[in-house]
C-alpha cells in the first residue's frame, strides 16, 4: 500500500506524554475529514517488532491533544531524524534539533520551523487492529491554526512559497514543485 498510494502528505505529530516529555513524530497516512468542523485525522501503526502502540498514540490517548506541523524541505531532514524509534523518555526535539515553541490552547508544543501548525484535540480513535502491522485512526477537530504569512498569497497558502515535501515507497520523498491546475466542471 505504501507504494501504491503516493503521494502522501505528512502529519508531523507532536505530543506530550502524561510526565511531560515531548514526542515528535512523522506520520504519512495523514488527511482532512471534513471542513466544520475543521476535522483531521492520521494513522498511528502498531509496533512490528513487539506488537506495542508507539509514544504519539499512547499520549494521544493519555492526553487528549496533539498538533499537526506542517513539513516542508528546509527541514525535511530533520523530520526523518524523528522517525527512529526512540524509547519514551527521549524527546525527538533534542535528537533533531527542532524548536518547541509553546501552542496556544493545547499542551503540545507545536515545530517553531513548521509554518503552519494545527492544535488539536481528540476527537476519536479508531483501533483498526492491535495486531503488529495494524494500527489506529486518529481524529481530531482543529481548535487552533497558526499560518505564517511568509507562507500565503492574497490569503491563501502558497505551495511555491511553503514548499511542503510528501512520503512516496521506501525511502522516497517528494517535492511539490511542479503543479499544475484543472477547472470543476460546472453542472
Amino acid at each position: 500500500m505504501i507504494s501504491v498510494i503516493l503521494p502522501r502528505p505528512i502529519a508531523f505529530v507532536s505530543t506530550i506524554s502524561p510526565e511531560g516529555v515531548p514526542n515528535l513524530a512523522p506520520f504519512s497516512y495523514f488527511t482532512a475529514v471534513c471542513p466544520k468542523p475543521p476535522v483531521i485525522c492520521f494513522c498511528c501503526g502498531i509496533r512490528g517488532r513487539d506488537g506495542s502502540k508507539k509514544d504519539t498514540l499512547r499520549n494521544v490517548e493519555a492526553t487528549g491533544e496533539f498538533v499537526v506541523n506542517v513539513v516542508s524541505e528546509d527541514f525535511a531532514a530533520q523530520m526523518v531524524q524523528c522517525s527512529g524509534d526512540y524509547p519514551p523518555d527521549v524527546s525527538e526535539f533534542g535528537v533533531s534539533g527542532l524548536t518547541p515553541i509553546a501552542s496556544d490552547l493545547v499542551a503540545p508544543p507545536r515545530v517553531k520551523e513548521s509554518r503552519i501548525h494545527m492544535e488539536c484535540r481528540l476527537l476519536q480513535v479508531v483501533t483498526v487492529s492491535t495486531e503488529p502491522g495494524g494500527g489506529s485512526l486518529v481524529m481530531g477537530t482543529v481548535v487552533r491554526f497558526h499560518v505564517d504569512d511568509t507562507v500565503t498569497t492574497e490569503g491563501r497558502v502558497d505551495p511555491a512559497k511553503l514548499r511542503p515535501v510528501g512520503r512516496m515507497g521506501g525511502i522516497s520523498y517528494v517535492r511539490t514543485s511542479d503543479l499544475f491546475g484543472m477547472t470543476r466542471p460546472k453542472v
